[in-house]
């Protein structure tokens, strides 16, 4: 089993369109099976599972798209926090909440603090985040304790930008999928992903289950991972 799997969730714009259904329609599905799928790795012993459900990039998108979105996501964690606490689901975010909604952000800290003590599956959400942004975010808080002396040049090392990642005291991903069939990464945990195992899936995500996470738990038994050794 692997200790820490990140899942891109994508193509629920696509399911919804093949549908005849506005994004909305598929963002709700897609919710739902995030949901089932959380539950599940709790339910296999999943140390940690991270998705990337809101990039920096995607404020790009329409506004009423945006909205919507952003209302789903709050709703869900209003609702979800009592469900995730009853099966003892830890709920983290990561990414720069300050530039969402003073509620969005109110709702983000109760889920948060009334899960802290679960034991169960770590369920982070990538929230307004991106790869090159939390880099920027980090080379700016060391120059800035570099500036103020309490830290030397010479001690910065990937030990000390591990620290002050979002992801700080996390192991990294052993395994990232992606699902809609795209082949990329599209800045999803930059730093921690160098040595992830990459599995991708052409089914989007509404469709995908329980089965499609063990299948791919199984691909990640199959690989052999040197980290850079022979």
């Amino acid at each position: 089993m692997p200790e820490h799997i990140g899942i891109i969730m994508d193509g629920n714009r696509r399911w919804a369109k093949s549908k005849g259904k506005p994004a909305s329609f598929g963002h709700k599905q897609g919710a739902k099976t995030l949901e089932n799928i959380v539950r599940y790795a709790n339910k296999i012993g999943l140390k940690y599972i991270t998705v990337y459900a809101f990039s920096t990039e995607n404020w790009k998108r329409t506004e009423e798209e945006v909205s919507g979105l952003m209302m789903l996501l709050q709703t869900y964690l209003d609702d979800y926090s009592k469900r995730a606490d009853t099966e003892n689901i830890r709920v983290k975010v990561i990414g720069d909440i300050t530039a969402l909604s003073e509620g969005m952000q109110k709702s983000i800290n109760k889920c948060i603090e009334r899960t802290k003590n679960n034991t169960g599956v770590t369920f982070t959400i990538a929230l307004n985040y991106g790869g090159r942004d939390e880099i920027v975010k980090v080379v700016t808080k060391i120059s800035e304790e570099v500036k103020q002396g309490k830290i030397e040049i010479s001690e910065i090392n990937e030990k000390l930008i591990e620290e002050n990642l979002y992801t700080a005291n996390y192991p990294d991903p052993d395994l990232i999928i992606r699902t809609s069939g795209e082949i990329r990464l599209s800045g999803f945990l930059m730093w921690q992903s160098t040595y992830s195992e990459l599995y991708f899936i052409e089914k989007n995500w509404p469709d995908f289950t329980e089965e499609d996470l063990d299948i791919a738990i199984n691909e990640y038994n199959k690989r052999t991972r040197k980290f850079g050794a022979n």
